[in-house]
C-alpha cells in the first residue's frame, strides 16, 4: 500500500529546466558546457539547477580533468514511478469506493 510520494523530488522535476536537464542526461552522460548548448541556459544558472538536482539525489558527477560531467540515477525515477504506480493502482481499486455524504 501506498504511504506516500515523495513531494520533495516532484517539486525538483517539476522546473522545466530540470526536467530538460533529466531528460537529456536520460540519453547521455554530458558535462556542463553540453547542457549549456543543448539547454540555452546560462552557465551560473544551470550549475543552480544540477545542485539542486545532486542534492535530490537524482544525478552524480564524475570530475574529468576541468570538466564536470553529469550522469542520471535511473533507480531515482524508477522509485519514483514505482510510487506513481501504486497510486494509479490504487485508484483502479477504490474506483468503486464512495464514502456517503452526511
Amino acid at each position: 500500500m501506498l504511504t506516500s510520494v515523495d513531494t520533495d523530488l516532484i517539486r525538483v522535476l517539476a522546473d522545466p529546466l530540470r526536467l530538460q536537464i533529466v531528460t537529456l542526461l536520460a540519453q547521455e552522460t554530458l558535462c556542463t558546457t553540453h547542457l549549456v548548448e543543448e539547454t540555452g541556459a546560462r552557465q551560473t544558472n544551470l550549475s543552480n539547477h544540477m545542485k539542486v538536482l545532486r542534492e535530490a539525489g537524482v544525478v552524480e558527477t564524475e570530475p574529468c580533468g576541468r570538466y564536470t560531467y553529469y550522469r542520471l540515477k535511473p533507480d531515482v525515477l524508477a522509485s519514483l514511478a514505482g510510487q506513481f504506480a501504486e497510486l494509479a493502482e490504487s485508484a483502479r481499486a477504490a474506483a468503486e469506493n464512495k464514502r456517503a455524504c452526511p
